[in-house]
């Protein structure tokens, strides 16, 4: 903490103060290992929906329900939302606190747009499609693999959202940026995600 102090007097930072100081490096360090677990955790979401996709106990199946162009939409709105961390991340090693703060604000924006598309996913086909949790073995573990990662995005919005309060009340130090260097690597990582799931799910599930 003599060091973040040092630092923030100075106006000074490295031009990567997420690694600056120990604690800082401990933390990305820490992440790589949970984000370890969390891929064999949707590794395991990922198997049991492949065993289960044709068990559709007369129900819908993926090809009768699935839309692509919703989907599809949704998709591009996450890529974009990986990009625009990737610029924050950018102005984070440039030292642009304002740049920084929107372009995470801007982030969370799409990760809400996403969202928003993917609830009424849900809607349409609960109430249109007569396609719930209990429908099917097949329904089940939809319901579960793709809520699983909403719930990881609207984890990860909430978690940005306090970083960008952070930032306005304490600014970019050799604290907060470990911070938001790891935020912005689990938003990645749902974003890698995603794109398995709309391939496994949604792509597969059109082919057959």
């Amino acid at each position: 903490m003599a060091t973040a102090h040092v630092e923030e007097v100075k106006g000074q930072l490295p031009h990567y103060p997420e690694k600056a100081t120990l604690e800082g490096r401990n933390k990305i360090l820490a992440f790589w290992l949970f984000l370890g677990g969390e891929a064999v955790l949707f590794g395991t979401l990922f198997a049991t929906f492949l065993t289960l996709r044709n068990q559709t106990n007369g129900g819908p199946t993926g090809d009768e329900l699935f839309g692509l162009p919703l989907t599809a939409a949704a998709t591009f709105i996450l890529l974009v939302s990986s990009l625009t961390s990737v610029f924050a991340i950018q102005a984070l090693h440039r030292h642009k606190l304002e740049s920084l703060k929107l372009w995470l604000i801007v982030t969370v924006v799409l990760g809400l747009g996403f969202l928003c598309l993917e609830i009424y996913e849900f809607y349409e086909y609960m109430h249109l499609e007569n396609f719930s949790m209990t429908t099917s073995a097949f329904s089940s573990a939809f319901y579960t693999l793709v809520g699983f990662h909403g719930a990881h995005v609207l984890f990860g919005i909430a978690w940005i959202g306090v970083l960008i309060g952070q930032l306005y009340t304490k600014g970019l130090t050799v604290v907060t940026a470990p911070k938001v260097y790891v935020s912005a690597m689990y938003w990645h990582f749902i974003d890698v995600v995603w794109v398995f799931i709309f391939t496994v799910v949604y792509l597969l599930g059109k082919v057959g």
